[in-house]
């Protein structure tokens, strides 16, 4: 099952995002059920958010995985939604 996890980032937050970015991508190579994944940019081109697809069983599985990114942990995130999806094209 494919899942889109959209997460924004809590305004001002970049330091966060930066300090623990180097865990985030390790947690992400680790788990090894990432099909895509980057950073949501805003109009400076500055990171605010992420968009990641997740490869999982189910919807508990993506939550489980979104629960425990290190970028979760630390508090980066104002909201983060996690939505089934289809992949049409690519």
């Amino acid at each position: 099952m494919l899942i889109a996890l959209i997460a924004r980032d809590k305004p001002d937050h970049l330091q966060t995002r930066l300090d623990n970015r180097t865990a985030h991508l390790a947690y992400i190579e680790e788990t090894g059920v990432v099909a895509q994944a980057g950073p949501l940019l805003d109009q400076a081109g500055e990171m605010v958010g992420s968009l990641i697809i997740l490869d999982v069983d189910d919807m508990a599985a993506g939550e489980a995985w979104a629960a425990d990114d290190p970028y979760n942990k630390a508090g980066l995130f104002e909201a983060v939604e996690l939505i089934t999806w289809k992949k049409v094209i690519g």
